[in-house]
């Protein structure tokens, strides 16, 4: 029986680790004066007790967080809303039980003010009977406006059916700012059922499915456009995808969330092409 119950405590699985009592995500951690980005904070009570009117708290340091950005808006909390509370940015949840979590988003606009260089942010699960500890967080650099260029990309396609179906794409690389930009490069993969036929400002690489689609220089606010065209054949059929990909450019880009974009092409043979 001793020998049983050894067997069965080994292998009883390990208890799991409770989740931080906060926890934060920011995105993107590089900005200039009048970007916005977003905090996600979530709150979990670990205690054996309700904390009552339980709120997630954000702040900065050395730089308080009120004093680099503003609040523009929140989700996930009370009627109340979000609010300033001293140098902190703050959620109301209302009561939280014992194994409770609530999750904030908070979207902050860095004033036109600010300083460049970085500050830690910090975040809390505080509450009106009890405090957590205090974490810190991922350090975020405020940077001078002419020093960023954010790459937008779009792709478009058109199919045209046929003896040998095709489909004709358009890359749109536009540059949101706030610095002009130079040496873009986007990279677009096609499927394997597919061949390069031609392109315009993007040129097939070697025997790959890929084509590098080149801008030399955009100013902030500037768009510019470079196409290339498919093959898929008399007996295409099905769905193909391709993707384009921003891989480089100067200066430092943002924002990677707009730096890619996808389109789903399908064939009934190669007669009917649809985009």
């Amino acid at each position: 029986m001793a020998a049983l119950a050894t067997a069965f405590f080994a292998m009883a699985p390990a208890a799991q680790a409770a989740p931080p009592t906060s926890s934060v995500q920011v995105s993107p951690t590089t900005l200039v004066p009048g970007q916005t980005f977003t905090v996600t904070q979530t709150i979990y009570n670990d205690r054996d007790f309700t904390v009552t009117f339980a709120k997630g708290a954000i702040y900065g340091s050395p730089t308080a967080i009120t004093d680099v950005a503003d609040l523009v808006s929140c989700t996930g909390v009370t009627s109340l809303g979000c609010f300033q509370y001293g140098s902190s940015y703050r959620a109301p949840f209302g009561d939280l039980e014992p194994g409770g979590s609530r999750t904030v988003v908070f979207t902050l606009r860095v004033k036109d003010t600010a300083a460049p260089g970085q500050f830690t942010l910090q975040h809390q699960f505080v509450g009106d009977n009890y405090s957590f500890e205090t974490f810190d967080g991922p350090v975020v650099t405020i940077a001078p406006p002419a020093t960023l260029a954010d790459i937008k990309v779009g792709l478009a396609a058109t199919g045209r059916g046929g003896l040998n179906a095709r489909i004709d794409y358009t890359v749109t690389v536009t540059n949101i700012g706030p610095g002009a930009a130079s040496g873009i490069r986007v990279v677009a993969t096609y499927p394997a059922a597919l061949s390069f036929a031609s392109g315009s400002g993007c040129a097939h690489v070697g025997t790959t499915r890929t084509v590098n689609c080149d801008v030399a220089s955009l100013a902030s606010g500037a768009s510019a456009t470079r196409t290339f065209s498919v093959d898929g054949g008399l007996l295409a059929l099905g769905s193909y995808t391709t993707t384009a990909q921003r891989t480089a450019s100067s200066p430092t880009d943002p924002n990677a969330a707009n730096d890619s974009a996808s389109k789903t092409c399908s064939a009934l043979t190669g007669l009917i092409v649809t985009c």
